[in-house]
């Protein structure tokens, strides 16, 4: 069982504040999204194009719940997993943090490019309805909800740990 997941949109930090969280606490760090690129040896971005979200999710769930089932340390989600309902009753008992942030935050750190697939067009808009859809499964799967808004991942990664003490 993880220490900690981390889910939450593209660009709230996942994988940054993950990996400093974990070496906070002296653990492993895995993100989901690395691993399935490792595995197939092409881009997540790829996969989308050649094979289709469809693809991508059933390497995602797969990831995920061997991640779920096997890792100890920090694991962070790629933003549309938590969406699945098997990875949703997956995370069920577990210590979850949603890391929250805004389009301003996120437009700086992800650039709205097309190695997002899903924001590839009109990737503002495209941001905004995911988060409409994706923000109510966040709130609720999580145990604690860290605003990243204007704040460094140190900063960040210290008040998760905190509340990770604290839950």
């Amino acid at each position: 069982m993880p220490t900690l997941v981390i889910i939450g949109p593209p660009g709230a930090g996942k994988s940054t504040v993950g990996a400093l969280v974990a070496q906070r606490l002296g653990v492993d760090f895995l993100d989901t999204d690395h691993a399935i690129e490792a595995g197939e040896g092409r881009s997540i971005a790829e996969i989308f194009i050649a094979d289709g979200e469809g693809a991508f999710r059933a390497l995602e769930q797969d990831e995920v719940l061997q991640a779920i089932a096997e890792e100890s340390g920090v694991v962070a989600l790629g933003g549309g997993a938590p969406m699945d309902p098997v990875i949703q009753g997956a995370l069920a008992g577990q210590r979850v943090v949603f890391l929250d942030v805004g389009i301003a935050d996120a437009a700086k750190r992800v650039g709205f490019d097309t190695a997002r697939p899903l924001l590839a067009v009109n990737p503002r808009a495209a941001w905004t309805a995911l988060m409409a859809d994706r923000r109510p499964v966040y709130e609720r799967l999580a145990g604690f909800r860290v605003d990243t808004a204007g704040r460094s991942p140190e900063e960040i990664a210290d008040e998760v740990v905190a509340a990770m003490s604290q839950a």
